[in-house]
């Protein structure tokens, strides 16, 4: 028996010791799977993660002079996108991302420019051409102006309705569901309404993302109406002349249904993230797509589209510097949206997929230009036959889409006015245009259709006119 039992304990002993090894063993491999599936999955986003990371602290920053931390934890507050550690140079002008120090990204920021997104092959000290701006201040009140407007009471608003259905537009204290930043509604040309949640105000400039589209297509319509375009030629694009391309033309374009091949996918490496987060050339992507579908046959959403119109008219112009200032000059501080900055990308190009900051009160300004059907104060930016254009429903779009303006033809908004069109933007940016209503309302924020209810907020609104 004496010798029976410290063969026992040893043979525990030896149990134990298997099993530890065996355990060792187990969480050796579980790490190597995870690593490859870290590899195969996460890694390949990393340029992508700390790219968007650090355009958006620098721009978020640098354009509306907001704190690292409120912008980690709003803009930056998304899956994935929250992995990056984030820094901001203040003497030098531009912020840096990266995922526990792998794929560090670096965007700049330059005055008149915005912020940019640069690779290792940028020269950030060579000089740069910048637009010319004149923000001149207008002795009328708002919209035409800058002075304040004298209070309007109209007999036909319900305003506690108005401002009930406003408020619920926002969260309460400590909720993050709605993630409302601003609301305005402006009837008959008067503001009846103005909310703006913590840490906003009305001077504060927010990304429009999408709604840049509805920003670089109305340059067309003016240039249109100056007789220098004819969107319904085809685009003259030499790379395009020796095949089934060659017949794309612009409104193909500005109705999204050219038929080129595109994946505007914003969860994986797709062309989308690829051309905002890694091309120094955005108007080149969509421009080397071969055609899936003949021209106004197929209805597809791109991104790349937009940024190739962007390239299509920098080659209006003579020059680079005729290009910058055309956007300003001709629409942007023509109606005084003066707090707007559109960014550019490596090349100089304007990002007009993207990247349009402006005040709420701004992008109300460009809702009622459509509104008034291209008639700012008495002047005629662009034909009345404009605005009938960009809210027609194009072939495919089932009612969703027009030309770079989305449309509520199809119902989208069941208790909305089927003659609603508007600037859609990521995260739930909105411009909306009511031309039976005589009404804009723009909401800015966080949250998008279904988690917010838009169709709510503005039927709410609606329903607070009685006619």
């Amino acid at each position: 028996q004496l010798k029976i039992i410290p063969n026992f304990y040893l043979h525990c002993i030896n149990f134990k010791s298997l099993q530890m090894k065996k355990l060792l063993q187990l969480i050796g491999i579980t790490a190597v799977i995870g690593l490859l599936y870290f590899g195969f999955t996460t890694y390949p986003k990393l340029d992508l993660i700390s790219g968007f990371s650090a355009k958006s602290i620098a721009s978020g920053h640098f354009i509306d002079h907001r704190s690292q931390e409120l912008i980690e934890k709003g803009d930056n507050d998304i899956n994935l996108i929250d992995l990056a550690q984030n820094t901001i140079d203040e003497a030098g002008q531009f912020a840096t991302a990266s995922v526990n120090g792998l794929k560090e990204r670096k965007a700049i920021y330059r005055e008149g420019l915005g912020a940019t997104l640069i690779n290792d092959d940028f020269d950030a000290s060579k000089p740069y051409l910048v637009p010319k701006r004149d923000r001149s201040k207008v002795n009328l009140v708002y919209p035409y102006g800058d002075a304040e407007q004298k209070d309007t009471v109209f007999s036909n608003v319900d305003y506690k309705l108005l401002n009930q259905t406003v408020s619920n537009a926002f969260d309460k204290k400590g909720q993050k569901n709605k993630r409302t930043r601003s609301v305005i509604v402006i009837y008959k040309d008067k503001i009846i309404a103005e909310k703006y949640g913590t840490g906003f105000n009305k001077d504060s400039k927010i990304l429009g993302w999408s709604m840049t589209k509805s920003i670089t297509a109305t340059l067309f319509g003016i240039l249109q109406k100056q007789r220098e375009i004819d969107i319904s030629k085809p685009t003259s694009i030499s790379e395009w002349k020796n095949d089934e391309r060659a017949k794309i033309t612009i409104s193909n374009l500005l109705n999204m249904n050219s038929g080129l091949e595109w994946e505007e996918d914003y969860t994986k490496i797709s062309d989308v993230t690829q051309m905002l987060y890694l091309d120094a050339d955005m108007s080149q992507r969509q421009l080397t797509k071969p055609a899936k579908f003949k021209p106004n046959m197929h209805w597809n959403y791109s991104s790349g589209t937009t940024n190739l119109l962007s390239g299509i008219l920098r080659r209006q112009f003579k020059t680079h510097q005729e290009y910058l200032d055309f956007w300003y000059s001709a629409l942007i501080d023509k109606i005084g949206m003066n707090s707007m900055l559109v960014e550019t990308d490596m090349a100089g190009n304007y990002v007009g997929s993207s990247y349009a900051w402006a005040t709420t009160r701004d992008w109300a300004k460009f809702g009622l230009l459509y509104l008034h059907k291209g008639n700012w104060n008495g002047e005629q930016l662009f034909d009345e036959s404009w605005t009938k254009y960009v809210a027609t429903p194009n072939n495919g779009s089932e009612g969703k889409y027009g030309a770079h303006f989305w449309l509520n033809a199809g119902g989208k908004f069941p208790d909305v006015p089927r003659d609603m069109f508007y600037c859609s933007g990521y995260q739930g940016q909105m411009v909306a245009i009511f031309p039976s209503h005589d009404l804009v309302i723009v909401r800015m924020g966080l949250k998008e259709d279904p988690e917010f209810d838009f169709n709510g907020l503005l039927s709410g609104i609606i329903g607070s006119l009685r006619k």
